[in-house]
């Protein structure tokens, strides 16, 4: 008996049976393709993985991880559908391996290509610093590179300010294939700029007062962006003060009411002015500085000829190094400080050519005027010795008055030469007023005024030969001073003192010593007294002076014209015969 045979139905299954639903849910193997996206049904979520369902003889499994959203939690259940990447059809337990987390990022690319084609804007985060410039996140997650260069219309400094800043992009280069987009602000800012500053320049013109943003700061001025187009607001026209750097006036970014001074439209160069939208101090300076008023204000600049006191934003005065004491003129950072607050006189006042003329010694009285009203000619002062110099003696009398005692006026006896050879810086001395000089400002004074003329008495009291004692007061090469009494002085020349012309006074009398001296000479003309220790009865100093010759006389014998030590005839001779006396007593003991 034959078994039938199944023969298959040339005809497929008639629609809405189960056979027709299976078949038409159902993927063939020839038709899936790993890397396709496909759309699938999810079937169950499990502890690691998600089961969907893509019609194909298998279902698909993906990593749970995949659908965890950024608050941890997951974004998937069943029921869902989603686009899912084929990454294998077949693993081991003949189940299909699929990826929602690459088929997200290739759907990306593809509208990221797709709105570069349409060239419109992409909207990302600007969230690491690389190298070269900036990495933006964008669509999905996707990076993408943002040159240094294409930041901004000017190089950025700091780069780390940036971050987490979101912004529009324009796409300048895109490789789907590579992954590679990079991005541009700068394109973007420029065509805004350029659409701004055609705006601006319709209605830009001279003396025009517009509104601006502080761009950028130099040491000479800041440059101002009125819309598309920077103008220089100089650091002259930034106040009617003084400005030592524009960052102290403004800061990058400030909004700032300023004036148009100048516009090249050919150029579009644009200076501005913001002093010029403020009055001019100046204009009410007459008014407010008259000369002799005593005003407050700040020392802003030290110079060698005086110092800029700013009384009021705008307006300066000079208080010139003359101005600063009535005593002789110090160099200005010796009584004035930067910063300083002070009081001082206004002395004159040029409003054509901005200048004023200020005083700080006139707040206090004139010394020479007090010194006027309490001296006259005639009265003795006491004062200590200010300075010497080679002409006489500076004697200070008040605060800041001086008077000069020349060294004609020092003595009546005595020609003195150099005035420091009597005086020292300090001393506490006494002098009379011979004259006051009030064109000049000039006292003079005399110290030997205080004492009779004593040549009124010398002739008389000490007639030439006349024995006395007196005070060795000074000593040299060529002479001794002495004193005869208070006030009274004579000299006792080189040839006074020994007869040997080689011996050194020096040596001979000291500073302090008493002696007896002879008078032999009164020179009227020159009002001289000439003494002598000669023939005096000093019989110590008369032995010193011989011991001290003979020492003299036999160093000079000692020495001869070469400068090495000389002998006599006799004394050549005398060695000679000692040479021979050797040389015989050798010989002899020889044999």
């Amino acid at each position: 008996m034959t078994e039938p045979t199944i023969e298959s139905s040339p005809n497929p299954p008639a629609a809405g049976s189960f056979a027709a639903l299976f078949e038409a849910s159902t993927v063939s193997s020839d038709e899936l393709r790993e890397g396709d996206i496909v759309s699938g049904n999810v079937l169950k979520v499990g502890k690691d993985s998600v089961v969907v369902d893509i019609g194909y003889k298998s279902e698909g499994v993906i990593p749970l991880h995949e659908f965890v959203n950024a608050d941890g939690g997951l974004s998937v259940r069943a029921g869902d559908q989603v686009d899912v990447l084929v990454e294998s059809k077949e693993n081991e337990y003949g189940l299909v391996i699929l990826s929602k987390e690459k088929a997200d990022k290739l759907k990306v690319w593809d509208e990221i290509s797709a709105a570069c084609e349409r060239d419109e804007l992409i909207a990302g985060t600007i969230t690491q610093r690389v190298k070269g410039g900036l990495s933006v996140t964008i669509r999905g997650g996707v990076k993408a590179f943002l040159p240094g260069s294409q930041v901004d219309l000017r190089p950025v400094r700091n780069l780390d300010n940036l971050l987490g800043q979101t912004f529009d992009f324009k796409v300048i280069k895109f490789n789907k294939k590579r992954g590679n987009i990079v991005l541009s602000r700068r394109v973007l800012l420029e065509k805004e700029r350029d659409r701004l500053k055609a705006a601006t320049l319709e209605t830009l013109e001279e003396n025009q007062v517009v509104v601006g943003t502080i761009k950028n700061i130099t040491e000479y001025g800041a440059f101002v962006d009125l819309g598309g187009i920077d103008g220089l607001l100089h650091i002259t026209d930034m106040s009617w003060g003084r400005v030592n750097h524009p960052s102290e006036v403004f800061s990058v970014g400030q909004e700032v009411t300023v004036k148009v001074l100048k516009y090249n439209a050919e150029t579009e160069r644009v200076s501005l002015g913001l002093k010029q939208t403020q009055e001019d101090p100046w204009n009410a300076a007459a008014d407010a500085y008259t000369a002799g008023k005593r005003v407050k204000g700040k020392v802003v600049s030290i110079t060698d000829y005086g110092a800029f006191v700013e009384l009021e934003q705008g307006v300066e005065g000079l208080i010139h190094v003359s101005e600063m004491t009535w005593t002789k003129p110090k160099h200005p950072s010796k009584v004035l400080e930067m910063g300083q607050d002070i009081e001082c006189v206004v002395l004159d006042i040029d409003v054509q050519n901005k200048r004023i003329s200020l005083g700080l010694k006139q707040l206090e009285p004139d010394p020479w005027t007090v010194f006027t009203q309490k001296y006259n000619p005639g009265d003795i002062i006491a004062g200590k010795v200010r300075s010497i110099t080679d002409y006489g003696v500076f004697i200070g009398i008040e605060d800041g008055v001086d008077g000069m005692v020349h060294k004609s006026d020092l003595s009546w006896t005595q020609k003195v030469n150099n005035p420091a050879e009597v005086y020292r810086k300090g001393d506490e001395v006494e002098a009379i007023i011979l004259s006051i000089n009030h064109d000049e400002k000039k006292v003079s004074l005399g110290i030997k005024q205080l004492y009779e003329d004593p040549w009124n008495f010398i002739p008389e009291r000490y007639p030439e030969g006349t024995v006395l004692e007196v005070r060795v007061i000074q000593v040299n090469e060529f002479e001794a001073h002495v004193e005869m009494e208070p006030t009274v002085e004579g000299t006792i020349p080189r040839g006074e003192i020994t007869h040997d012309m080689s011996v050194d006074p020096t040596d001979i009398v000291k500073p302090g010593e008493i002696l007896k001296a002879l008078v032999v000479r009164l020179d009227r003309e020159d009002r001289r007294v000439v003494l002598s220790l000669k023939d005096a009865g000093n019989k110590e100093l008369d032995e010193k002076m011989k011991y001290v010759a003979e020492k003299a006389a036999t160093k000079k014998k000692q020495i001869g014209p070469s400068g090495r030590p000389s002998a006599t005839l006799g004394d050549l001779f005398a060695a000679k015969l000692g040479s021979i006396e050797t040389t015989e007593k050798a010989k002899a003991e020889e044999e």
